[in-house]
Parts: C-alpha cells; structure tokens; sequence
C-alpha cells in the first residue's frame, strides 16, 4: 500500500524533517518502490515533482531533503503500484484546475468499479483508479457548485464525497486547493501537531533529530498527517475509520465521521 504526508501551516514552513521519512519509505526502509511525489503551494501556484523511481534512491528526492522549500501547505505520496504501470503519469499528487485554483489529490487503497462512474469535464492521463477517483471528486464538486460555494458547504460536499468512494474499497486520500486540506481515512491516517511549547522530534525512518524551539516562533502552527507515524517522540494521534478531516493554517478546523 502506499503511503501519504501532508503538512498545513499558519506560517511558510519547511517540511524536508518530514519528507526525509517519508522518502525512506521509498525503498530503504519501505517497499513502495514505485513512484512519488510532492506538492508545494506558494500563494495561487502549486509548484510538484513527480519521479518514477524509488524515492529513497531518487536524486530529485535528495534535493528536496536538503533545499528548504517553504509552504503552507503541502501534499506528498510514496507508491506501491497495485492498478496501473509504474510511470511518471501514474504517479501522486495528481494536479487539475477547479474554480481558478490548483488541485492536487493523493490516495492510499484500492477502488472497485470506480472506473465505471462517468466522467464530464475531467480525464485521467493515466491509468491509476486513483486518479479517475480525483477526475470524479472534482467533477461532482463542479457539478455542484459552478462557483467555488462557502468554505462550510465546501467541507460538507467533500465530506460526503470521500464516504461514498470509502464505499468502494480502501479510501486514504488527501485533497487540497492549497488554502484547505481535505483529508479522508478508511484504515489509516495519523496526525500530529507541532505548536509552542516546541520540543525535540526524532524520526523513526532515519537517524535525523530536530529541536523544533530553535526553528520556530511561539505563533507557529504546523500539523504533519501521515499513513503512519514519523517520529518515535511526539504524541501522534489516530483518526478513526470512515472520518474527514479538514485543515487549514496548522489547525484541525472540521471533523466528520
């Protein structure tokens, strides 16, 4: 199964701690070898690369461990292929445009007949069911809503969504504009959140520690989601099956189950 990262912030914020996990996963201390991803948001732009290979091996991995590219928000994906080739366009976080902002979408699992479900104004360009499920999503949302509705309709619509893809199989996904982050659970997700007083982070993946108090002001707000926990000494909290989570600016500000 492959896994997911998703950092949201109240202040620009690097996220190569995490992402240096994360991309450990990607063949050296995981077997999802096939493929990642990572998005960055800076204001309307969202700025991803994708890389085929194994992360933990990638050289473009290597330098987004050590170039401090700083966001908001960010979204990344580590495969395990299981429907589709491994190929660049199979690769997460998928990208498309909806109400004048950028979309990006990752997802962990395996949906039955979600091919089935007819698609009006969005295509795949690969052959993932994850990808298909992202061109549904969008496509209902523009159904729904020709203009970008209120951010409580919003949350609700996309909440309703996720449990009716959850229907169909396996549903970890995360889904943002790059102002919000969306994120569903069917078996596994995890989050922590990093504000003052900041204390030490070890990771679990790699022998790298950080002393969050010298990198941060006591106004910061960062939360890290995670398919499984990152670090070995911070509190990580489990989100239940069939729930949503929506984030925005380092905070937990919805919950649906």
């Amino acid at each position: 199964m492959c896994e997911l990262l998703a950092m949201s912030a109240n202040v620009p914020t690097d996220v190569r701690f995490s992402f240096a996990a994360l991309s450990q996963r990607g063949g050296a201390t995981g077997s999802h070898t096939d493929g990642w991803g990572i998005s960055f948001y800076e204001q309307k732009g969202c700025r991803s690369l994708h890389d085929p290979n194994p992360s933990a091996h990638s050289e473009l991995a290597k330098f987004i461990r050590s170039y401090p590219i700083k966001s908001l928000m960010v979204i990344a994906h580590v495969r395990k292929a299981n429907r589709g080739r491994v190929a660049l366009e199979n690769t997460h976080p998928f990208g498309r445009e909806l109400w004048g902002s950028a979309w990006s979408f990752a997802h962990n699992g395996q949906l039955k007949g979600i091919k089935t479900r007819r698609l009006t104004h969005y295509a795949p360009i690969g052959t993932t069911d994850s990808e298909h499920a992202f061109c549904w999503l969008l496509d209902r949302l523009r159904t729904l809503y020709p203009q970008r509705p209120s951010d409580h309709k919003l949350s609700l619509a996309i909440s309703e969504l996720f449990g009716d893809l959850r229907e169909l199989g396996v549903f970890n996904a995360l889904l943002s504009d790059g102002r919000s982050l969306y994120a569903s659970c069917s078996t596994k997700l995890c989050y922590v959140e990093r504000r003052a007083p900041f204390g030490q982070a070890s990771l679990i993946d790699e022998d790298l520690e950080v002393d969050f108090a010298q990198e941060t002001t006591p106004n910061d707000r960062v939360i890290i989601l995670a398919s499984t926990p990152l670090t070995r000494n911070e509190t990580w909290t489990h989100v239940p099956p069939k729930t949503t989570l929506v984030a925005r600016k380092g905070a937990i500000v919805k919950s649906f189950a």
